[in-house]
Order: structure tokens, then sequence, then C-alpha cells
């Protein structure tokens, strides 16, 4: 774990500064990428987002979500000083130690195909890139 380095779960105070650490690392934004998308999730699961602090300084993210089936991972950012500083593989083994406990024996990563950083990420920490399957995603409006 890169020295300093602080995982912890996400507050509600925290969610601003998440979604601009999210835009000053370059993330795609999505249909739920916004406070009320967070302030959603930290309700349905309030140890779902993890952080990454250093010096009291938020430097990486990492949602790391379990449906009682499969665990899954999305938004693992990391602030762009601070790549390459052991931050993402922290992130990642936090979140695994929590999907684990909580029963998963299968974990899954949605990233971006034309991120080869992410990818190579990915593969760095033993996950295995599925060839045999497509994501099939649909985005609705919620319920008025």
């Amino acid at each position: 774990m890169a020295d300093g380095l602080r995982i912890r779960n996400a507050e509600s105070a925290d969610l601003r500064a998440v979604l601009n650490l999210w835009e000053a690392a370059g993330a795609v934004p999505s249909a739920t990428d916004d406070l009320e998308g967070l302030e959603r999730l930290l309700r349905r699961d309030e140890e779902s987002l993890l952080l990454a602090e250093s010096g009291g300084q938020l430097v990486g993210t990492l949602i790391a979500g379990w449906d009682g089936w499969r665990g899954g991972f999305y938004r693992l950012a990391v602030k762009p000083g601070r790549r390459r500083d052991g931050v993402a593989t922290a992130l990642v083994r936090a979140g695994e130690e929590r999907l684990l406990r909580q029963g998963a024996r299968r974990l899954t990563a949605i990233v971006a195909a034309d991120e080869e950083g992410a990818t190579s990420l990915w593969r760095a920490v033993g996950y295995t890139q599925q060839t045999d399957r497509a994501r099939f995603v649909r985005t609705v409006e919620p319920a008025a």
C-alpha cells in the first residue's frame, strides 16, 4: 500500500469531492454519475463507495457493489498525480476484502475497453478480460 494511504467508506459529505475527482481523472460520465445517484448508492449500501485518502486529500475511489450473487467494481479512479503509486491496487484489495466478507465468489470489473491504463491495471492485480461475453446497457428514466 502507498505510504500514508487510508482507505475508508464514503459519507454524504464526500460526494461532491468524489464527483470532482472523477472529472479530474477523466472518467466519462454516465447516467448515474451525479450527486443524486451517489446519495442513492450510499442509502442502499453505505459501505459500497471506498475512498483513498493521503494527507487528508481524496486521491482515489472505487465502488465495490454486492448484489447477493456477484461482486462488481465500478468507478476505480485515481487522482492523476497519484497514479502508479499503489492507490488503485490498495482500493482493489480493500474492495475484494469487503466483497469476500459478504460472500462473493466471483468478482467483475466494468472497464472501458479503450482505456489501456485501466485494462493493464486490472490484469496486473490478477483479473482476466472476458472475451466470450458482451455487455448490454439501457439507460432508463426514473419513475415519476
